[in-house]
């Protein structure tokens, strides 16, 4: 079966009226006005609508050509038409879905290049690529779309919806649930980085355990999740990871976390639900962090924390402490000259 794509969608256009309704928001100015697209703040042209939700942009608001904003409900324009709510964000990115698809266009059958084991069992128009390799005893749902170049190992079970982007690796007995997202370049199922030292040489440890992904979960760009050694290395539902990660083996990922870019968590280590870790966060192995706990950029972690945490600095402390340490540390300088005065006068 060749591949067919759909037809690109015409341009849309839609009353500001309806966009207010959507969002539940309050419109201040225009009430004829028709939207025909988004844009940014700055980039905004007549027709489009745009978002203010950090104060730092207040200076454009008179200045943007957009034809109306989403503001909080605190912002106040005398010559513009607004429409307040009470997360401009939020409000914005349900415009957003109106007016674009953060998908491709949606390819149909499987392309006669890929290359699909007689045991795989494929679900209702499920989409392969060119040159995917599907192995043994797989088992892809319905409407789930593998794009060109992906390896799916012997014995993975994917949902329905999934989404695989081009040349991604599915190593053997990984498990991906609905509504998966994974992007180009990632590595799912890896060994584990495991060695016995004996006789000062490094005895690889087997990694024979495998990878659950639940529900919801978006992976992206040149992420690596290791397989568990025994057991499982387990994501649970709704968890975003961003670029550039590193999963280690067995790590629990929370429902609903957050992982932002470059971070490191170490085998074994446990993050309760809605974490956040911010860029470049490095977890040593077999912690835990309690639920709703937020790490700083470049934290370092090497101690379990409970939830509710704040953290920041290396090694990671509550963020009340550790803003003293660097309030104290700013003074450095100011302190040696203190102490070099000292000295001369008690020669």
């Amino acid at each position: 079966m060749t591949l067919t794509r759909r037809n690109s969608e015409s341009k849309k256009s839609i009353k500001l009226e309806e966009i207010v309704r959507l969002v539940e928001g309050e419109l201040v100015g225009d009430r004829s006005v028709t939207i025909t697209g988004v844009a940014g703040i700055k980039e905004a042209q007549k027709g489009d609508i745009t978002f203010l939700a950090n104060a730092k942009y207040l200076p454009f608001l008179e200045e943007t050509q957009a034809s109306a904003i989403i503001t909080s409900k605190e912002v106040h324009s005398s010559g513009k038409t607004l429409v307040r709510t009470v997360n401009p964000s939020l409000a914005f990115t349900r415009v957003l879905s109106i007016f674009s698809d953060s998908k491709p266009e949606r390819p149909e059958g499987v392309h006669p290049s890929a290359v699909l084991h007689k045991t795989a069992r494929l679900g209702g128009r499920v989409s392969i690529g060119p040159h995917v390799v599907i192995e043994k005893d797989v088992v892809i749902g319905d409407n789930t779309v593998i794009e060109a170049g992906v390896f799916i190992g012997e014995a993975c079970v994917l949902g329905a919806d999934v989404w695989i982007y081009p040349n991604v690796t599915i190593r053997e007995a990984t498990q991906i649930r609905d509504r998966v997202m994974i992007h180009s370049g990632t590595v799912i199922g890896s060994d584990g980085f495991g060695y016995e030292t004996v006789d000062g040489s490094r005895i690889k440890i087997p990694h024979t355990g495998w990878v659950l992904i639940e529900e919801d979960v978006e992976i992206g760009a040149n992420v690596c999740v290791d397989r568990g050694r025994f057991s499982k290395t387990w994501i649970q539902k709704g968890a975003k990871i961003d670029n550039l990660v590193q999963i280690a083996h067995n790590v629990v990922i929370g429902p609903n976390c957050l992982v932002v870019s470059q971070c490191g968590i170490s085998g074994s280590s446990e993050l309760g639900k809605n974490v956040v870790l911010a860029g470049q966060v490095g977890l040593v192995g077999h912690i835990t962090l309690g639920d709703n706990t937020i790490v700083g950029a470049r934290s370092g972690v090497s101690k379990s924390f409970p939830m509710g945490s704040v953290l920041l600095g290396e090694p990671a402390r509550p963020i009340a402490e550790q803003k003293k340490i660097l309030a104290v540390i700013a003074k450095l300088p100011e302190l040696f000259k203190d102490i070099l005065e000292l000295k001369k006068k008690a020669r």
